[in-house]
């Protein structure tokens, strides 16, 4: 049977419906993206515990106190990631502090003659001549620290708004995984009748994207931890531990991650003054470990690559970080892949669609 004109037209203005629909909800949350970081966290956090909860009220746990067990267990697990890491902060300034002399030895003995043979260029730090130049510049210095104080007056406030989100998320993440099948199935609830086999089975597919992602992610990252932990504590680095950890947690952002790690670990092998030895340790150790991540754990772990671009990676990461801050970061590329989900099945339809064959 031949659709009629008018209900064509139905189609059309229904259709254009849910497209003003589906722009002005991005619109509230472009408004509302100042205040949606704890909630982004939250489901994130939620989406990937929701498994073990659901394990634990299998077992025979209540619901709530399976929630509670849950969010216990990733503060902490948070926490001792943090107690391990701020030790390395600390340790790694105190000992900057005391190379320092002799760092500015090195340049003078090494780096200025070079500097003055092959360009011309005349320099020499000692300490003294450094103290003497802060007391004969005393006002100027003054300045520059009345300036510094005014930016960590506003980086205080900057502080207080990431304890406020980091307070918050996980209140929000309890409501959310306490009735986490419930808002499931009130959202499919709403879903219009003829589309819900369709918005069901994309919806399967961004679930099966995130969960590969997400979860193998997850396995990557730790075992990339103990990997750069040994391999940094065989080649003689210290902090090994710290650094090892912070470099398999900041995998999960791409090329900034893993660019973090080997700079902060070149800094403390270049700190100790040992030759080139420890450097190119370093550099051996993570060369491997970028090998062994691409070619061997995110293929085994993670599956094929959410199929981005690297371009449309970097700019997924630049646009979720101005919308969401850093937060918005460690969501860019899970929400890209369910985006992409999206976007294949809008590609399909346009190439089905009478505009497009004509």
């Amino acid at each position: 049977m031949t659709p009629s004109p008018d209900d064509d037209n139905a189609h059309r203005l229904q259709a254009a419906l849910w497209i003003a629909a589906g722009l002005a909800i991005l619109g509230l949350l472009f408004a509302l993206s100042p205040i949606l970081t704890p909630f982004l966290l939250a489901g994130i956090f939620a989406y990937i515990c929701n498994p073990v909860t659901d394990r634990l009220t299998r077992l025979g746990l209540p619901r709530m106190l399976a929630v509670v067990v849950v969010i216990l267990a990733l503060a902490a697990l948070t926490a001792g990631l943090i107690l391990i890491v701020l030790p390395l902060l600390y340790e790694e300034a105190v000992i900057l502090a005391a190379r320092l002399p002799e760092a500015l030895a090195l340049i003078n003995e090494k780096l200025a003659p070079w500097l003055r043979q092959n360009f011309g260029i005349r320099l020499k730090f000692d300490v003294a001549s450094l103290q003497k130049l802060a007391a004969g510049n005393w006002d100027t210095v003054q300045v520059i620290l009345e300036r510094i104080y005014s930016s960590l007056k506003i980086g205080g406030v900057a502080l207080v708004g990431l304890a406020v989100n980091l307070l918050l998320a996980p209140v929000v993440m309890f409501y959310l995984l306490l009735d986490w099948h419930g808002m499931m199935g009130r959202l499919s609830g709403i879903v219009p009748r003829p589309w819900h086999d369709n918005i069901d089975r994309i919806a399967s597919e961004i679930d099966a994207v995130l969960s590969q992602y997400l979860r193998g992610q997850i396995l990557v990252m730790a075992i990339l931890a103990a990997y750069y932990t040994v391999g940094l504590w065989i080649a003689d680095i210290p902090s090994a531990l710290s650094i090892g950890i912070v470099t398999g947690l900041l995998i999960f952002i791409p090329y900034l991650g893993y660019a973090t790690g080997l700079i902060l670990a070149l800094l403390v092998a270049v700190l100790q003054f040992a030759g080139w030895g420890p450097i190119i340790a370093v550099l051996v150790v993570y060369g491997i470990g970028q090998v062994l991540e691409s070619f061997v754990l995110t293929p085994f772990l993670v599956g094929e690559r959410i199929g981005l671009h690297p371009l449309a990676v970097i700019f997924a990461l630049m646009a979720f970080g101005q919308l969401f801050g850093f937060f918005g970061i460690l969501a860019a590329l899970p929400a890209s892949a369910a985006l992409l989900v999206g976007l294949r099945e809008v590609r399909g339809l346009y190439l089905d669609s009478r505009f497009y064959r004509g």
